[in-house]
């Protein structure tokens, strides 16, 4: 998926967010975010928003010598995520249909993106939660599950920081023992990495692996050889968040996209609204 236009105020936000995030010094936030006005100028937009945004916060690291400006807002949304653990394992255990609110969840969880907004209250997250069957949905879960349970080898992409707190729900309906985890190799935005995995459990319960790559998204190219043999090994492809869809879409593998669309530009391309919980194909 190319990059728009569109794209281009997203990339301005993101970065003073972060710089913001690094430094308190104003004299530094002014003279990055001129760099990176310059630097969006010459954007070559016929690459993925994700690749661009590698750079992007590449340039960032390199001006303000911070390696993880998103770790305290991580740590945050993973300790908050845990939280609510607890109660959504008694709602599973009373559901009436257990498999289907673990794949809501799973998709609620992707809520907690700091790529498409700077900002993301715990109330927020909490209600995306806790009202989880009340928000607009759009694919086959019937078809995912059977999916699933004909699959021996299945690889879970994660996405982002908390998010992959609620994704051990639905690893746990999978089956732990088919299921390969994957993160980010290197920190970037709110995506998580093998810490962030850690903390969830995951490594406890299933295999989890790194994709030796801080894009946010999935690029086979610069992914290791041990992704990419779990990528071409696996019976089926679980894609977690828009960085992946939209670094994965063009794919020639059949892949399971789940996804919260928080973006306009996603949301004309796969024709649904904001705010819609997706499955997709």
């Amino acid at each position: 998926m190319n990059t728009c236009i569109d794209c281009l105020p997203c990339f301005f936000r993101q970065a003073l967010d972060a710089v913001r995030r690094a430094s308190s010094d104003t004299e530094l936030h002014e003279r990055v975010m001129r760099e990176v006005s310059g630097w969006i100028h010459d954007a070559d937009l016929s690459e993925p928003p994700p690749l661009m945004a590698q750079r992007l916060h590449h340039f960032l690291r390199e001006q303000t010598g911070i390696s993880d400006p998103y770790l305290e807002a991580k740590n945050r949304d993973n300790t908050l995520a845990l939280s609510l653990l607890p109660e959504l394992r008694k709602r599973v255990e009373s559901s009436s249909d257990p498999f289907r609110l673990v794949v809501r969840l799973a998709i609620a969880g992707n809520q907690i993106d700091l790529g498409p907004k700077s900002s993301m209250s715990a109330d927020e997250v909490v209600n995306s939660v806790r009202r989880v069957e009340e928000q607009p949905f759009e694919g086959d879960i019937e078809l995912f599950k059977r999916f699933s349970e004909q699959s021996h080898r299945i690889l879970y992409i994660a996405d982002n920081a908390g998010e992959i707190v609620l994704d051990r729900l639905l690893v746990e309906m999978l089956d732990p023992a088919k299921v390969t985890v994957t993160v980010r190799g290197g920190a970037v935005i709110n995506d998580a990495t093998m810490a962030d995995a850690q903390t969830a459990g995951l490594c406890e319960i299933c295999e989890v692996i790194s994709n030796g790559s801080d894009v946010p998204g999935t690029i086979l190219e610069v992914c290791t050889p041990e992704f990419r043999n779990a990528f071409d090994s696996s019976d089926m492809i679980i894609s977690k968040g828009q960085g992946n869809f939209e670094t994965l879409s063009d794919n020639s593998r059949s892949i399971c996209f789940l996804f919260k669309v928080k973006c306009p530009v996603i949301a004309e391309k796969i024709g649904l609204k904001l705010g819609t919980q997706a499955l997709l194909f």
